[in-house]
């Protein structure tokens, strides 16, 4: 993941995020709604094909891989414009990366292991170095072009930061710290939004009455699943100062983790239908769903560390549901088995395998 925005602390994650913030303001997302649009409504398209073969016009496939297909195409192209494949490329590698991370994380590690050339460190090192030529790949390629002209995406922003920074402006970005920026908007944007998607079909399949709602009440749906799967299942902060909170006395520095799920499924702060899948009580806004508790819903976090993504990630969503929904509609599988899983993020173990049925035109 690169030492990137989320892993960073004091002065330079202040510096990076004053960096970045202007490539995730409104006026900047609003120019990427027609590429999220574009890649959304082809696997619609793709799904309506498939199913429009068969002779009762139902067809079932894994959402869950689909949704992992979708959103990194989209982050492809909204980070990396013309050079998309490349980016795609990237991400595949750091793909791998992740599950050989997942596959070793809770494995005893003994001292100097991660040095000896195993083949799993072999394969490891080979993907890190591909992860990295790629983007230089597509970062070299921005700098030498004739217009001098970086572009408008997320890695043109930044390579305009680096320039500033090469001329000894010390807000800048270097160069190793825009490649651990790729990496980060790579692996927190693509996974977190793709399980989004998955939680809120599954949520639509078990309730089907909502499918028709959600083409008018969008943001109450997917808030509602935020809460209720939640992809990010622990915040962590650190108090800069001694704090007591309750009876409870914390040490300036000991870092806090904060139970997400528990938290967002607590009855004395949600109501006796905490459990459920309500989106109404998101009717008046996310601030007023929790009575008395405005920052109740911790999906993005809350504070000057709140997730600088969100509008990225709430407007990506709403994209692929639209075109989705327009001509399609969702039941589970018989073979889907409820398992979510902490692996890193709120995973559906066994996938999400959808009963997907063409709607009369």
């Amino acid at each position: 993941m690169g030492k990137g925005l989320v892993l960073l602390e004091g002065t330079d994650w202040v510096r990076h995020r004053r960096v970045i913030n202007p490539a995730f303001n409104m006026d900047k997302l609003k120019m990427m709604i027609s590429t999220m649009t574009g890649c959304a409504q082809s696997l619609a398209k793709e799904l309506e094909d498939v199913a429009s073969k068969n002779k009762d016009r139902v067809t079932e496939v894994d959402l869950n891989q689909k949704f992992r297909e979708l959103t990194a195409d989209i982050i492809a192209h909204t980070a990396f414009g013309s050079s998309y494949q490349l980016g795609k490329e990237a991400f595949q590698a750091q793909h791998e990366l992740t599950e050989i991370t997942m596959a070793t994380l809770f494995q005893v590690q003994l001292p100097g292991l991660n040095y000896l050339p195993a083949e799993r460190n072999r394969r490891k090192w080979r993907l890190e170095k591909n992860l990295r030529d790629t983007l230089m790949q597509i970062i070299r390629s921005r700098l030498s072009s004739k217009d001098g002209e970086y572009g408008n995406d997320l890695l043109g922003l930044m390579l305009g930061a680096c320039a500033s920074h090469e001329q000894g402006e010390a807000s800048g970005l270097s160069m190793d710290e825009i490649v651990d920026e790729c990496k980060t908007f790579f692996l927190a944007g693509h996974e977190t939004t793709s399980l989004l998607l998955t939680w809120t079909v599954f949520l639509l399949s078990v309730y089907p009455e909502w499918q028709e709602r959600l083409r008018n009440e969008m943001t109450m749906v997917l808030l509602e699943t935020l809460r209720l799967y939640n992809p990010a299942l622990f915040i962590q902060r650190k108090p800069t100062t001694d704090t007591t909170v309750g009876s409870l006395t914390i040490p300036a520095g000991v870092a806090v983790y904060i139970p997400v799920p528990i938290m967002h499924r607590d009855r004395e702060v949600w109501g006796h239908d905490a459990g459920e899948f309500n989106p109404l009580r998101f009717r008046d806004g996310a601030a007023r769903a929790a009575a008395g508790t405005p920052h109740a819903l911790l999906s993005f976090s809350i504070g000057p560390r709140s997730c600088i993504g969100q509008g990225f990630a709430m407007l990506e969503a709403k994209a692929a549901m639209a075109a989705m929904l327009r001509r399609l509609s969702f039941g589970v599988s018989p073979g889907y088995v409820h398992a979510p899983v902490d692996l890193i993020t709120l995973k559906p173990k066994f996938g999400l395998p959808v009963i997907v049925r063409l709607l009369d035109a």
